[in-house]
């Protein structure tokens, strides 16, 4: 994506109706779409399961946890991320470990993204166990109707065979 010139920062507003844009993504994709909050931001959480015989039976829960705050920083990145990945493991359907994986795109959304946020961001996925893969997301909304978004694009050592499923998904909630 091509940066807009601006003459000022987008406003919280901005980041605010992106946030709304991926509620409506996640509904339109088929899922289950509740609110949580995190500090004191109201976090949109988007929710999934999918099975496909490439994945020889295994069952994958995408869960995405989204959030417009005024700055991104990588503490606030990896703090949401820890956060995010704690609470899908706590809501997680099924036996752990029991032929299913839980995948989470932690996303904040804002006008103001550091440049240590964004590389933290596509460094890596992150582990808790080994069956939750975090792959925290950064947004940083250039002007209406557009944004610059960074993810891990490889392919962690855990849970490689959903790569393509769940950037697929990140690249339709997150545009």
């Amino acid at each position: 994506m091509t940066q807009q010139p601006m003459n000022s920062a987008p406003s919280a507003d901005e980041a605010t109706a992106y946030l709304e844009a991926v509620r409506g993504r996640l509904r339109a994709d088929g899922c289950s779409v509740t609110k949580a909050t995190w500090g004191d931001h109201q976090v949109v959480l988007g929710s999934r399961s999918d099975r496909k015989a490439r994945w020889m039976g295994t069952k994958a829960e995408l869960f995405v946890l989204a959030a417009a705050v005024p700055e991104v920083d990588a503490r606030s990145l990896a703090g949401f991320t820890e956060w995010a990945m704690a609470f899908a493991r706590s809501v997680r359907t099924g036996v752990a470990g029991a032929r299913n994986a839980a995948s989470v795109l932690p996303a904040l959304i804002s006008g103001s993204v550091q440049p240590e946020a964004v590389n933290w961001a596509a460094a890596d996925a992150r582990l808790l166990g080994a069956t939750v893969i975090g792959r925290p997301i950064t947004v940083e909304v250039l002007a209406p109707g557009s944004a610059r978004v960074t993810v891990y694009q490889g392919r962690p050592m855990y849970g490689g065979m959903f790569t393509g499923h769940v950037l697929e998904k990140a690249a339709r909630y997150f545009p």
